[in-house]
This record gives C-alpha cells, sequence and structure tokens, in this order.
C-alpha cells in the first residue's frame, strides 16, 4: 500500500529528527502494521536476527515523506537522489528505528545503496531541506513509499509550532 496521497492528512507529528546543521523533518503517526515491510520476509528475519520487536513506525519527513512502514530498504531512493537527500540511518547510529526521534544526526549515515546495515535500516531524507523537486526517489521505490511535496512545507511548519 503506497503512501497516502493526502499525506499527513490523518497522522500526527510524533518527533524530530535533527541534523548537526539545525534543521530538522518531522516524524509522524501512528504507524501501520499492514504495509510492505511487515509482510516481507526478508525484512521480518532481519529484525528477529536483532532481537528487535518490529513495531509500526510511521512517516519519516514532510516535503520529502518516507513511509517507514512500507520501506523495504532495497535503496533505490537512496541511489536515484542526486543531491543526497537520504542517508541509512543505522549506518550513523545504529539504533532501533522506533528511537530515532529526538535524535540528532551528523548527516555522515551512507548514502550508498548497498551500505545498508541490514533490511531494518530505513532509508532517512535527513536532508529533506536540499532536496531539489526532481522526484527521481518517487519514481523508483518499489513499495510507493515515498511521497515528495513542496506544498507541504506549510504542514511542515505548522507541525514544527506544536513539538
Amino acid at each position: 500500500m503506497p503512501i497516502a496521497e493526502n499525506f499527513p492528512e490523518g497522522l500526527k507529528p510524533t518527533g524530530k529528527i535533527s541534523d548537526a546543521d539545525g534543521n530538522f523533518h518531522i516524524m509522524w503517526g501512528p504507524g501501520r502494521n499492514d504495509a510492505e515491510a511487515f509482510a516481507d520476509a526478508d525484512v521480518k528475519a532481519a529484525y528477529e536476527a536483532r532481537g528487535e520487536e518490529q513495531v509500526p513506525l510511521g512517516v519519516s519527513g514532510t516535503m520529502v515523506a518516507v513511509d517507514w512502514d512500507s520501506c523495504v530498504a532495497d535503496g533505490a531512493c537512496i541511489e536515484a537522489c542526486p543531491v543526497q537527500v537520504f542517508q541509512w540511518y543505522r549506518t550513523e547510529k545504529d539504533i532501533p528505528a522506533k528511537d530515532v526521534v529526538g535524535q540528532t544526526f551528523e548527516g555522515t549515515g551512507s548514502s550508498i545503496k548497498d551500505e545498508r546495515k541490514d533490511l531494518t535500516d530505513k532509508a532517512d531524507p535527513i536532508r529533506e531541506h536540499d532536496c531539489i523537486w526532481c522526484m527521481a526517489c518517487v519514481s523508483v521505490c518499489p513499495p510507493q513509499a515515498i511521497k515528495v511535496d513542496q506544498s507541504n512545507v506549510e504542514k511542515h511548519d505548522q507541525a514544527a509550532k506544536s513539538l
């Protein structure tokens, strides 16, 4: 099931993920346990191998939004992005995805498709503010987990006031 066309309608900001430059993007929830990552046997096995419970995560980012519950960590978006908006979050901080809200990342995680830690890793739009709106990531995402919408900047600003 692709990310909702009307994202972020129906979701609430659950927190911020910051970068060292003072920028941040918002995590939106609640997450969904009926999305692609929950049905993918390889993703399930990766969580089991880590001893982590797979839980609904929600959507990371607003103008560049990645539904982490649909993301199967194939890295197509990372490879397609000409300005390196995304990084594998676990290559910088190897923590469970449920714990990224409130974290600050340096932006030093890998932006190379094949360098993810494992299938529990997620493509995080850590440099959402650098997006050039080319839509390359949207066009290559197999589960259609990404929505790029420049007009969501207003929703980002409103949500930021509530956090």
